[in-house]
């Protein structure tokens, strides 16, 4: 059976490589509510063993010099000024009308959390 891998940091923030076994596969699956049968474990274990084979080929590259970046793209954020252009009480009301239930100027839903 194939085994995937998980990385951690240490104390000191060395990489520690950790394997996957399929009672951690099946932990998991629990843990999200999904059924897995053992052929589907396996599955996933070598799933999870090329996405992490290929996360510490990646971790071998050498990376000094090079800033982070926010985004694949040179791309800047379009960013509006945070303005009220409709702020009425009427337009408020209007809106409100169209709720099956309000109350002081809010809008009432109902209880989800006891």
């Amino acid at each position: 059976m194939p085994s995937a891998y998980s990385f951690a940091l240490t104390a000191g923030n060395r990489l520690k490589i950790m394997a996957f076994t399929p009672e951690d596969v099946q932990r998991l699956a629990k843990l999200a509510r999904i059924e897995l049968n053992n052929e589907q474990v396996s599955a996933t274990l070598g799933h999870l063993d090329n996405i992490f084979g290929m996360i510490a080929e990646m971790r071998q590259v050498n990376t000094d010099g090079i800033a982070p970046m926010a985004h694949a793209c040179d791309v800047g954020q379009r960013l509006r000024t945070d303005a009220v252009t409709d702020g009425s009480v009427e337009q408020r009301d209007r809106c409100l009308a169209l709720a099956p239930e309000s109350e002081a100027g809010l809008y009432l839903v109902p209880k989800v959390i006891e």
